[in-house]
């Protein structure tokens, strides 16, 4: 079983793509939204027929549809949508005679050229400045631990927020430059003590606090409105 869709299930006139996995682990049939929360996922146990798992889809559609109603609105890349910047509201406007690439003035994010590369201009801009920023923090809390970082990735990740290797290179979401700043800043405390301690014990805990005061804040945020980052563009 691949990525493709299995069936298309109707919820209240919305086509919801349903897919399907195998795990040698699983008891009974689960039932999720995909990580997109574009579709559903249903895992089925090693022993229980393909056609069975989608028939027990089909029977689930009131949950689907209350997970679904649960989600947050999606905001695309476009002219005139409001998408937070370090967590404070901007809005994009689309000016293409201007020929100045994407920049921020006056509580916008403005956008030269032609409409079809708006989105595009404006996530590329986006992932910009997140790696400045991220840059900017991770050497800033490698130095005041005395280590040295190794490289430093942006990527759209959705399961972690940032990661520290072994070898000392750290990842991190673009999209932290959408949260507040103290947000990013506590993520990156985070992957730096990792430098130091790697591990979740009460030392990593300390050298993260010595890093950042705002620990629980930053922390506290992500569990709140984390989710809603990855519906922007």
């Amino acid at each position: 079983m691949g990525a493709e869709p299995v069936a298309i299930l109707d919820i209240d006139g919305r086509p919801v793509p349903l897919r399907l996995r195998r795990n040698c682990r699983a008891r009974r049939i689960l039932l999720r939204l995909d990580k997109q929360g574009d579709g559903v996922v249903v895992t089925l146990p090693k022993w229980v027929p393909e056609v069975e798992g989608i028939a027990w889809a089909e029977k689930q559609v009131a949950w689907i549809a209350n997970r679904l109603s649960a989600l947050p609105t999606r905001t695309p890349f476009s002219d005139g949508a409001v998408i937070p910047f370090e967590g404070e509201d901007h809005v994009i406007r689309h000016i293409p005679s201007a020929r100045r690439g994407v920049w921020r003035e006056a509580g916008e994010i403005r956008v030269s050229g032609q409409p079809e590369h708006l989105a595009r201009r404006v996530r590329d801009w986006l992932k910009k400045e997140a790696r400045a920023r991220l840059s900017e923090q991770t050497a800033l809390a490698s130095e005041r631990l005395g280590l040295q970082h190794g490289r430093i990735t942006v990527r759209d990740t959705r399961s972690r927020w940032g990661s520290c290797a072994s070898n000392g290179n750290l990842s991190f979401c673009w999209r932290l430059i959408l949260a507040p700043a103290f947000v990013l800043d506590y993520v990156v405390a985070h992957e730096v003590a990792h430098l130091k301690e790697p591990h979740h014990g009460a030392s990593f805990w300390k050298t993260v606090a010595e890093l950042d005061s705002s620990v629980d804040v930053g922390r506290k945020w992500l569990r709140q409105h984390g989710e809603t980052l990855h519906f922007i563009g």
